[in-house]
């Protein structure tokens, strides 16, 4: 099918097409792992995992996608020193007097974590083509360093280096993802720190002169220059992009809150150093909201998915939710809403269940649905639109009543939208575990049927009812069934 992107590069939806025929290559900034990360970020996650899934299963491509782990940036190295509330002494073990080594401890522990709770909303990993650690390509970052050096678009400050903006706008854009205002730009400040607000438009560290306590390595320029320190946040995905795809590639993802500055600034990286842009697609997803207001500790509002699944929450009920708004859409998150999705997810998966088992003579056309959803999903990835139809045409065409070919032909479907949702299962219906008790009371029930005394089948029907299940009958015999949410 065709795929349809909204392109922030170019502030419209535009006509997907790979630069190398047959294969995406789709870079997505993945977690800091300083800490567990939450909802906010897992739905950035999300949103690029149906994007993958989407071109590979509709646009027919495969896909080569890379989720870099950032396990050095100010967070990483701020709670891998001794004190930090974040180190955890009985999975980490003591503080060393090796911070490099402090940090390694640190940032494995989280990224397991990170790995954990993606697994857990159905990303999997077998989707990936690479996760790469930025420590892992520190001597990729120095190449590049040297490279914008050379050309003229870096310089030197104490034990730092920096991007010289004001060379850069001379000659090129800035502002190509976010109107950053110019105006105010003065020659020769600096920021020093990985994260700044947007409002501050100057030169930015490509490397930073070492600190005492922090991890170090040594970037060596061409004229013998030794800087020990560590690299700057902006650097790390332009070089780990250039290094796993090449550049330029297909597809870029993340939130919006990356647009400016690190993404702007990747992009000027990547062209100083290497000549090259950087993707050709910028895709980003919008913030989350809890309860209608910012997500933040003060209130109180902050979760992460350990926190959801204490509170009785299934992660694929949090999935299935998520993708109820379109991505470019600020999501609303509420207990409410997740358990409506969940709701509505085990409807679905009841229909596809009722889909294995025996069903009537009607039939129905499955390829105006299979268009329909699909076109939705191809056209900007949305989710919303595509549940809504699924959700009419299973309420206007009963499973029961369907004919073998139209279920035959709507599993197949089922199998296809669920490589992209994620969140069914495609098969025969489980044998249900019912409780000794359950089911004496339906045999019972089943015989007070056959006896015709009606009155006492329903009483015990509610009893069944009460203790959480239901009695289905058939022509030849009954099921008994957990109950419906």
């Amino acid at each position: 099918m065709e795929i349809r992107l909204y392109n922030t590069l170019s502030r419209t939806v535009e006509r997907f097409e790979p630069l190398q025929p047959g294969l995406v290559r789709m870079y997505s900034c993945g977690p800091t792992v300083y800490n567990h990360v939450h909802i906010g970020n897992l739905r950035a996650f999300l949103c690029a995992d149906v994007l993958q899934r989407v071109l590979r299963h509709l646009g027919g491509w495969s896909v080569r996608w890379v989720m870099n782990i950032t396990d050095i940036d100010d967070k990483t190295i701020r709670d891998s020193q001794p004190g930090s509330t974040a180190w955890k002494p009985d999975r980490m073990g003591a503080q060393t007097g090796d911070p490099r080594e402090n940090l390694r401890r640190l940032t494995r522990y989280y990224e397991e974590v990170f790995l954990q709770d993606i697994a857990a909303i159905g990303i999997r990993r077998e989707h990936f083509y690479a996760m790469p650690r930025a420590t892992d390509y520190i001597p990729a970052m120095m190449e590049l360093i040297r490279r914008i050096w050379r050309n003229g678009y870096a310089y030197v400050a104490g034990d730092s280096v920096y991007f010289d903006l004001s060379a850069w706008i001379k000659e090129h854009p800035y502002g190509l993802l976010f109107a950053v205002d110019l105006k105010n730009f003065i020659a020769g400040v600096r920021i020093d720190a990985d994260q700044y607000e947007r409002e501050e438009v100057s030169d930015f560290v490509l490397w930073k002169g070492r600190k005492e306590g922090e991890p170090f390595w040594e970037l060596v320029l061409d004229d013998g220059t030794v800087l020990p320190g560590r690299p700057g946040w902006h650097i790390e995905c332009s070089a780990m992009g250039h290094e796993l795809l090449g550049l330029p590639f297909d597809i870029h993802t993340g939130g919006v809150d990356l647009r400016f500055p690190h993404h702007e600034d990747e992009i000027a990286q990547s062209a100083a150093g290497y000549g090259s842009e950087t993707a050709r697609f910028w895709v980003h997803n919008e913030f989350l909201e809890v309860e209608g207001q910012k997500m933040s500790k003060s209130l109180g509002n902050f979760y992460t998915l350990e926190d959801l699944v204490a509170r009785g929450l299934d992660p694929l009920d949090v999935r299935y939710a998520m993708l109820g708004a379109h991505y470019q859409s600020v999501y609303n998150f509420t207990f409410e809403g997740v358990a409506a999705a969940r709701r509505a997810r085990r409807r679905v998966q009841e229909y596809i269940y009722q889909l294995f088992e025996r069903g009537g003579s009607r039939s129905c056309d499955v390829e105006l649905i299979r268009t329909e959803v699909f076109g939705h999903l191809a056209d900007n990835l949305h989710t919303p639109k595509a549940l809504a139809a699924l959700f009419t045409f299973i309420g206007e065409h009963p499973a029961a009543e369907l004919d073998r070919d139209s279920r035959n032909a709507l599993r197949d479907f089922f199998t296809v939208l669920n490589e992209i949702i994620g969140v069914w299962e495609i098969s025969e219906r489980p044998p249900a575990v019912i409780p000794p008790d359950v089911a004496q009371l339906a045999a019972e029930r089943w015989q007070a049927r056959l006896e015709r005394d009606f009155a006492r089948a329903d009483h015990i029907r509610q009893e069944i009812a009460r203790r959480g299940y239901a009695v289905r009958d058939r022509s030849d015999g009954y099921d008994v069934v957990p109950l419906e949410e």
